[in-house]
Order: structure tokens, then C-alpha cells, then sequence
């Protein structure tokens, strides 16, 4: 029961981190952002360029969802131009997986403790920058925790018991992985979980890569409640993100194997593995979609766009 315990904590200090690195470099850019998303999106590749760099400052692709109907709801937007936008966020999203395998361990603590100095300070970059550079070192802090707890959970027999499920069936873990990350909110934590169980040779790759396929689909939930008040446009573009998402997985599923190999020649490390695959999977699944922009646009209101 202290393992479990310890790993939720773990979980919560992952997310701690996630908010703090993600308000420290949105806080350094925000007057930026909002108006490059209203300037920069009159092409799809050129909200897809967009929506990758405006992600990987905030960390979040559901947080760029999120702006993304608000501004669509404003009418700053329009439906269209939002699709390159998401399109663009889901490869962004991969960003911070890639970073957390970097291994940086020793860093930890100078890393929090240059952070919480620069943080006293009144100067507004300096206590960004600080407060970033204190996301970061949660973020890894949680990650080690991860790593040397997994071995412990996976000799609980209830754990124990769900994984060789999970292993033994590759539906149940995108079902899996898309409630996780509906649950806490954050594919790239639950990401980062399943990195975290590789590193410790307590879980398959084909089964991780599952749960992260299916975390792309849990993490569409943030963004559809913010649309549930933001009117008929708002509500297209949260679907847009859930669909897009949903066809991915779709034609991925069949291929978890040939991704799990392909991630073997990227890496002998198997977290880093399922970082790399990670990024192939977005990065297709957006090209794929990007040259019929219209034609998927025009689907999404002919499915949902009835009164």
C-alpha cells in the first residue's frame, strides 16, 4: 500500500511540475501566443508549424486546444483555421516526452535549487525562469520515482494481475490509457508512467505503446467540457481534436506491433523507445490528415453540425 501511495504522489508531483513549467513559459510568452495564433493561421501548414511551437512552450495540448475553441468561440477564428492548430499540438504534445529521457538525475536538486533563487526575485522573467526551471525538476524528480517504484507495484498481485491483462490484450490498453489520461488530465504523464515501467523492465513496449495511443484519445476530455459553453463553432473544433485523434488510433491499432519494432531500431533504451514512438505516431497521424483539411472540416459538420 506505500508503494501505491508513493506512486499516486509521484503522479501528483509529475502534474505539479507539468503546471509550474508550463505557467513559468507561458508567463514569459503570453503576449506573444494569442496574437501569432490569430495572425499565423490563415494556411493549415502554417497553423500545424504554429500549433507545434505554441505546445511546446506550454506543455500541453489540451491547453492549446482549450485557446484554440475560445478563440474559435470569439470568433478571432474560424473553424477551419483551428484544425491546422490541433493538428500542429498533437506532435507538439511529444516534446516533453522526449525531453524527460534525458538523463539528467544528478541535475535534480541544483536544477529546483537554482529555480526557487531565481523565484525570490521581483523581477518577472527572472521568477518565470525560475518557476520553469522548478517544473523541470519535478518533472524528473517524478520520473525517477516511476522507475524505482514500478519493480515494487508490479509484485503487488492486484497490479500484478492487471498488467499481464493488459499485456495479454492490446484493446484493453488503449482503453486503458485513455482513461488514465482522461483521468489525470495529461497524456504526456501518462507517457511518462509507462516510460517509467519500461526503464524498470516491469512492462512490454507493445502493451506501453498501446496505453499511450489510447492516452491520446483520453486526453481529448479537457477540451470537449470547455467547449460544452462555448457555441457551435467552439463545439466543431473540440470534436475535430477528439476525431482526429480517434482515426489515428484507429488506423495505428492494427500496426502497435511494427511501431514497437521500428522503436527498437530508434533505441536500445526502452522508455526512450516509446518516446521516439510516440513522436513517429503524431507526427503521421497529423501529415496524414494535413492536405485534406477542408475535406475533414467538412465531415465534422456534416457529422456534428446539425442543430
Amino acid at each position: 500500500m506505500l508503494q501505491l501511495s508513493l506512486f499516486i504522489l509521484m503522479i501528483g508531483l509529475f502534474l505539479l511540475g507539468m503546471f509550474l513549467l508550463r505557467k513559468g513559459l507561458f508567463d514569459l510568452s503570453s503576449k506573444k501566443l494569442e496574437k501569432s495564433l490569430v495572425t499565423l493561421t490563415n494556411k493549415p501548414w502554417k497553423g500545424l508549424l504554429l500549433g507545434i511551437v505554441v505546445t511546446s512552450i506550454l506543455q500541453s495540448s489540451s491547453a492549446v486546444s482549450i485557446i484554440t475553441i475560445g478563440l474559435v468561440a470569439a470568433k478571432v477564428l474560424t473553424f477551419s483555421q483551428s484544425i491546422g492548430v490541433i493538428l500542429g499540438a498533437n506532435i507538439g504534445t511529444t516534446v516533453t516526452a522526449e525531453l524527460i529521457t534525458l538523463n539528467i538525475d544528478s541535475f535534480i536538486l541544483p536544477i529546483a535549487i537554482i529555480g526557487a533563487i531565481l523565484f525570490l526575485f521581483k523581477n518577472k522573467t527572472m521568477r518565470n525562469s525560475g518557476l520553469a526551471l522548478i517544473g523541470i525538476a519535478a518533472i524528473f524528480g517524478a520520473m525517477w520515482g516511476f522507475e524505482k517504484l514500478a519493480t515494487p507495484l508490479r509484485g503487488l498481485a492486484y497490479i500484478d494481475k492487471i498488467l499481464l491483462m493488459l499485456d495479454g490484450n492490446l484493446f484493453y490498453a488503449v482503453v486503458a490509457g485513455a482513461l488514465i489520461a482522461a483521468f489525470i488530465q495529461s497524456s504526456t504523464a501518462t507517457t511518462g508512467i509507462m516510460m517509467g515501467f519500461l526503464a524498470a523492465g516491469s512492462m512490454n513496449l507493445d502493451t506501453s505503446v498501446a496505453i499511450v495511443l489510447g492516452a491520446n484519445i483520453g486526453t481529448c476530455l479537457d477540451a470537449w467540457l470547455a467547449s460544452l459553453g462555448s457555441g457551435r463553432q467552439g463545439k466543431l473544433t473540440a470534436y475535430a481534436h477528439i476525431w482526429l485523434n480517434v482515426l489515428g488510433v484507429g488506423i495505428f491499432y492494427p500496426f502497435i506491433g511494427l511501431l514497437a519494432t521500428i522503436g527498437t531500431h530508434l533505441s536500445k533504451y526502452p522508455d526512450v523507445q516509446l518516446a521516439h514512438i510516440s513522436v513517429i505516431f503524431n507526427v503521421a497521424s497529423s501529415l496524414m490528415i494535413l492536405p485534406f483539411t477542408k475535406q475533414f472540416a467538412n465531415f465534422i459538420e456534416r457529422v456534428h453540425g446539425r442543430k
